[in-house]
């Protein structure tokens, strides 16, 4: 039902392939446009968009050592680090 269709990414210029598996695939999802970036030029946009995530340093609650987080602890509520945050969640 569908065939390979080339089309030309409008970021780069360069020919790049709609197979028809991905036809199939944006037809099953609805969606009505075809694609207008080759696949490196959609990784690079979405790559731009996510911005930098800012990581703090606390002390586990548990083990004592030190714990990499992507939020601001507060001295309210314990941090743990990455291992005993995964033995918590298994038991």
């Amino acid at each position: 039902m569908f065939e390979d269709r080339a089309l030309i990414c409008k970021d780069c210029g360069n020919e790049f392939i709609f197979t028809a598996g991905e036809q199939a695939f944006y037809q099953e999802r609805g969606f009505e446009n075809e694609p207008q970036r080759c696949k490196s030029c959609r990784n690079a946009r979405k790559n731009v968009q996510k911005p930098e995530r800012e990581y703090f340093t606390a002390t586990c609650a548990n083990c004592g050592g030190e714990a990499r987080i992507p939020f601001r602890p507060r001295e309210d509520r314990p941090v743990y680090c990455s291992n005993c945050f995964e033995k918590m969640k298994n038991a």
